[in-house]
């Protein structure tokens, strides 16, 4: 698979990569834990240099199985992994807030650290960012890490563009990561933007729309209880109904090209700057392939414009997360 060097950095990852957090996570029960380092390791064989996961995943857990699953592999490929969140180990363990305090950024990377089985963190974001604790704390707590060999480069999520800027000043930004697809399309506004003149690569999260682009979703698909997915008003019945339209341009475009509906739309990502790289997420290895598939797909500037004149029609019913989680992001 083709590389793409994250802005100015000198980061090169492969052009897609691989979302680690449904393995263990967020999307129904956890998937069973051979299988899932046969996925991860599955994804390396077919040119995937790039994984992303985070404390929080689990928690935990998602970090300690991708490590496991990439230590002999350490040479080839680059993780990325966050801090942010203040978590509390009883009763779940679940996370009960915000935490960006210097010392608490240096004791999550140092358990990161033994997780993933590194010696250094490729890409260290923040999570969210955490309105108690300037920025330029933040990033001058990333930069003595950096200077320490335990992090090479520093990332934000889902921070909007004045954070960005204070933090860049401070700390180079290697990358930015917020969620980006054809029905959220949030960052085109001021982020992407802002990247493009700083020098910023951009991660799209839930390129896929946490699934419902791929097609395979519909009014009547019904979730398991530890889905998240049921909880965001995006993903009522009646939203899913409604954000259908969207799925049958990519149908439509699909038909020509020869691909699928989760190809089209993650090769649409890709052709809007070449300094982005999507990280779909999967369980399955059929899924894995088809997404990997994706980056040879190239959309045709008739294509592009098509997609664009169609979805600017199509009014996308539902916000991506509750108020509580909205209020959590930057855009």
């Amino acid at each position: 698979m083709q590389q793409r060097r994250l802005g100015s950095s000198g980061l090169e990852v492969s052009m897609i990569g691989l979302g680690c957090m449904g393995v263990s996570f967020g999307y129904g029960p956890a998937g069973e834990k051979k299988e899932m380092i046969a996925l991860i390791r599955r994804a390396v064989e077919r040119g995937v240099t790039f994984f992303d996961t985070a404390e929080v995943y689990g928690p935990w857990a998602n970090e300690e199985l991708v490590g496991e699953a990439l230590e002999e592999l350490r040479g080839q490929v680059v993780i990325a992994t966050k801090f942010g969140f203040r978590l509390d180990p009883a009763g779940g363990p679940k996370w009960v807030g915000l935490d960006s305090r210097p010392e608490h950024i240096r004791e999550v990377a140092e358990a990161s650290l033994k997780r993933l089985r590194v010696e250094a963190i490729d890409l260290f974001y923040q999570h969210r960012v955490d309105p108690e604790v300037p920025i330029e704390e933040v990033a001058g707590a990333v930069g003595d890490l950096i200077r320490e060999g335990k992090v090479k480069h520093f990332g934000l999520s889902e921070a909007g563009v004045g954070t960005i800027r204070r933090a860049h000043a401070v700390q180079p930004v290697a990358a930015v990561q917020s969620e980006y697809s054809l029905w959220t399309r949030g960052p085109e506004r001021e982020v992407l933007p802002a990247l493009e003149e700083l020098g910023i690569g951009f991660v799209p999260y839930s390129p896929l729309g946490k699934g419902y682009l791929t097609g395979k979703i519909d009014a009547g698909t019904t979730f398991a209880a530890t889905d998240f997915r049921n909880v965001l008003p995006r993903f009522t019945t009646e939203a899913r109904a409604a954000n259908l339209a969207l799925v049958d341009l990519l149908q439509r475009v699909g038909g020509r090209q020869g691909a699928t509906p989760a190809q089209v739309a993650l090769a649409w990502l890709l052709a809007q700057r070449p300094w982005i790289v999507p990280i779909p997420g999967t369980t399955k290895a059929a899924r894995l392939d088809e997404n990997i598939q994706a980056a040879a797909v190239t959309l045709t500037a008739e294509e592009l414009l098509e997609i664009d004149n169609a979805a600017s029609k199509i009014q996308v019913e539902g916000a991506r997360y509750p108020e509580h989680l909205e209020k959590m992001t930057g855009l």
